[in-house]
């Protein structure tokens, strides 16, 4: 049990190195920003949605809290080791000839939506954007308002470690074409809001099923095992199943038991999650407000069991 939860983490957001999109239409209630200040204030909207994303970890070069690396914040490096090669973060610092600096709106919303930079190039799915798309365009520009506010680190980013097929970008678009669907999805109006809002915190912010869910032979979600469990998760590690199946997976826990999880990372048996899922613990779920972690756990119990 503990090394499942251990190896448990959603999927490095990577690659900022990478035809149109769908606009976002209506924002759906579970989209709806749960940024601490005041509601104009999207910078102070923006460190919420970065929590939430789990942006922290994943694009600065350490571990676990730790100095490996000596990382910067922000500014890439950390590397993630996938079936198809190692891939490194980009810097997503303000810093304008290796960061975002000088990345307008469009470009932003373009590339977590889209999957493209802003030199037309297609990202890697490894940065995982087509769960990111689901995001709404308020949430998307607050993000990019809260990352332009941080300091700006002149970090070269650093080349993937890839081999052929998997480096060669112009197959992207064929993998977009078949996995990847654009925009915000609307809310179920049979659903209370609150498991509204846990599925876009589980689906769209959290990427959940990024690194909870079996991958096929090209990369792709299996959307018949959603959040089953992954044999094959970042850096080699087994990934556990969150759905409502016994006894690998979540049925037999409380909501009392899910949100203490995500606050504090103890399990019903006593365990305490470490390694990348005390990250994401650290990082994200713990920095939530306690209404979006019981929405988590509301939607979660509602996934049907997987084993």
């Amino acid at each position: 049990m503990r090394r499942l939860l251990t190896a448990a983490a959603l999927l490095l957001p990577l690659a900022f190195a990478g035809g149109g999109a769908r606009a976002a239409g209506d924002t759906p209630a579970g989209g709806a920003s749960a940024g601490e200040g005041s509601p104009g204030d999207a910078v102070s909207r923006g460190a919420y949605i970065f929590n939430a994303a789990g942006c922290l970890g994943c694009h600065t070069n350490q571990k676990d809290g730790g100095e490996k690396g000596g990382g910067q914040p922000l500014a890439g490096g950390r590397a993630l080791a996938t079936p198809f090669g190692t891939f490194y973060t980009p810097n997503i610092t303000p810093d304008p000839v290796n960061g975002i600096g000088r990345w307008s709106d469009a470009d932003f919303i373009r590339a977590l939506r889209e999957g493209v930079r802003p030199d037309g190039a297609n990202l890697f799915p490894a940065f995982p954007y087509a769960s990111y798309t689901r995001m709404t365009d308020r949430d998307l520009l607050d993000l990019k308002a809260y990352l332009l506010s941080r300091p700006a680190v002149a970090a070269p980013n650093r080349p993937h470690d890839l081999t052929p097929p998997f480096s060669w970008r112009f197959l992207v678009p064929a993998w977009q074409w078949l996995y990847l669907t654009p925009g915000p999805v609307p809310d179920d109006q049979a659903k209370p809001a609150s498991w509204n809002r846990g599925r876009y915190l589980v689906d769209a912010l959290g990427h959940c099923a990024e690194c909870h869910s079996p991958r096929s032979l090209l990369g792709g979600i299996d959307p018949d095992r959603y959040l089953a469990g992954n044999p094959d998760g970042p850096d080699g590690d087994k990934v556990p199943g969150i759905t409502s199946a016994e006894p690998k997976g979540i049925g037999g826990w409380s909501d009392g038991d899910l949100t203490l999880f995500l606050e504090a990372g103890l399990t019903p048996d006593g365990d305490v999650a470490g390694g990348a899922m005390g990250e994401v613990v650290r990082n994200t779920t713990s920095k939530l407000t306690a209404e979006d972690r019981a929405a988590i756990a509301a939607y979660l119990k509602t996934v049907p069991a997987k084993q």
